[in-house]
């Protein structure tokens, strides 16, 4: 799980700025934030705050992504 946020969190820096600046609802900053945190941080990871993400935060960007790719059609 944590590698797989790490991909998500580098993906999200890929992303263009005008994409990012079209979908302010997205938490692109906290999502590369975490992935920051994740590689660099490598014990001092705390797993309570990765779980919570995973269970709290990644479903509802999961919804939102799905309706931006719906509007999107990507």
């Amino acid at each position: 799980i944590i590698r797989r946020l790490e991909i998500i969190g580098e993906a999200v820096k890929n992303v263009d700025d005008d994409f990012r600046n079209k979908y302010p609802q997205i938490p692109w900053k906290k999502i590369a934030g975490m992935r920051d945190i994740i590689a660099h941080e490598y014990f001092g990871v705390k797993l309570e705050r990765v779980w919570d993400v995973v269970r709290k935060d990644l479903p509802h960007i999961k919804q939102q992504m799905l309706l931006i790719m719906e509007k999107e059609n990507i």
